[in-house]
């Protein structure tokens, strides 16, 4: 009964915030409306659109790859990042994230704790990136005038956790010292710090070659200008007279939407951002939860088939991985360092 608690006190804010969001959706939206814009839509953008999808993805394998500092093949990175946002569309608790570094742990030399640190620099930058993104478009909206605070908020906050992650990575041997004085009368709990100081710190190496570092800055902004050309191709199939800078207001909006904590997918917080930032351009409630619909729908079918097949040739299933988690987490917070 206490687990079953503690696993409500996880998940229960999330999904009173989507279902709030969806029947506040339902409630103002006409849904024939939705299904006439839907219909009406120009079908050859979202085939470009289906097109960017992948190549999006398939730049963001190249990110991820960097980020492990090219010890691991593209194709494992790929299908692991696949297998991972398959994860966070069906599953809680954003396992994606740690179900990634999971089954990559699996496939390759790489420890866990050693991959991890990669996917918070990588969802680091993407806010950092988002929230650069929403302020640029914020002064070409009308009506939007608050939102810039949001993005300062979000951009300032990363900023300040970027400074730390270097900070920390750069002085490693000060925080080993530290560590060592601190944990001195604890042997067993030293051992295990260590270890893990160990691999966190090979995680965070990428901050400290600039090299790679480059390299990563480079690719992660080529693909959140895919994403931001992507975003303008889905809203002008259903809005002709889009401009390119509502791509990006939508993007950023959709991006904060996604970091809200919901159901799994970020259910109701996607539309409510993404639709509610299209809303505001045009006015068209119905059209733009369309466009946020059809976008979510992208989202499933890229991540659904490739996850899907790259959990095929391994003999997982969701079903299989997510115990697999569960278990895996449940070791890690029983483990004894003594």
């Amino acid at each position: 009964m206490s687990s079953i608690l503690h696993d409500a006190r996880r998940w229960l804010p999330g999904a009173l915030v989507s279902l709030a969001l969806v029947a506040v959706i339902l409630y103002f939206v006409d849904l024939r409306a939705v299904v006439a814009a839907m219909r009406s839509a120009d079908y050859r953008l979202l085939l470009f659109v289906l097109a960017g999808s992948i190549i999006w993805l398939i730049v963001r394998g190249i990110v991820w790859r960097i980020l492990l500092r090219e010890q691991v093949s593209y194709k494992d990175a790929f299908l692991t990042l696949s297998e991972g946002y398959l994860l966070n569309n069906f599953l809680p608790f954003r396992l994606g994230e740690i179900g990634r570094a999971f089954l990559l742990s699996r496939k390759t030399g790489l420890v866990f704790m050693e991959i991890l640190p990669t996917i918070v620099i990588e969802r680091v930058f993407d806010l950092a990136i988002s929230a650069i993104i929403l302020i640029s478009a914020v002064p070409f909206v009308v009506g939007a005038s608050g939102a810039e605070r949001i993005g300062f908020a979000v951009g300032g906050g990363v900023v300040v956790g970027l400074v730390i992650l270097y900070l920390t990575v750069h002085n490693r041997e000060h925080v080993r010292e530290m560590f060592q004085n601190l944990t001195a009368r604890w042997p067993g709990f030293q051992h295990f710090g260590n270890n893990f100081l160990g691999s966190f710190f090979s995680g965070l190496a990428v901050l400290t070659d600039g090299r790679l570092f480059s390299r990563f800055l480079f690719w992660m902004v080529l693909d959140w200008l895919i994403a931001v050309f992507q975003y303008f191709l889905i809203i002008a199939a259903f809005f002709p007279q889009a401009k390119l800078v509502w791509g990006m207001f939508g993007l950023g909006a959709a991006a904060f939407g996604g970091a809200v904590p919901s159901l799994p997918g970020a259910i109701g917080t996607f539309e409510g951002a993404f639709g509610g930032a299209l809303t505001l351009l045009t006015g068209d409630q119905s059209t733009a939860l369309a466009v946020a619909l059809t976008a979510r729908l992208y989202n499933y079918l890229v991540s659904g088939v490739v996850g899907a097949y790259a959990l095929s040739i391994e003999g997982e299933t969701l079903s299989s991985i997510y115990k697999q988690l569960v278990k895996f987490g449940s070791t890690q917070g029983r483990t004894d360092p003594d």
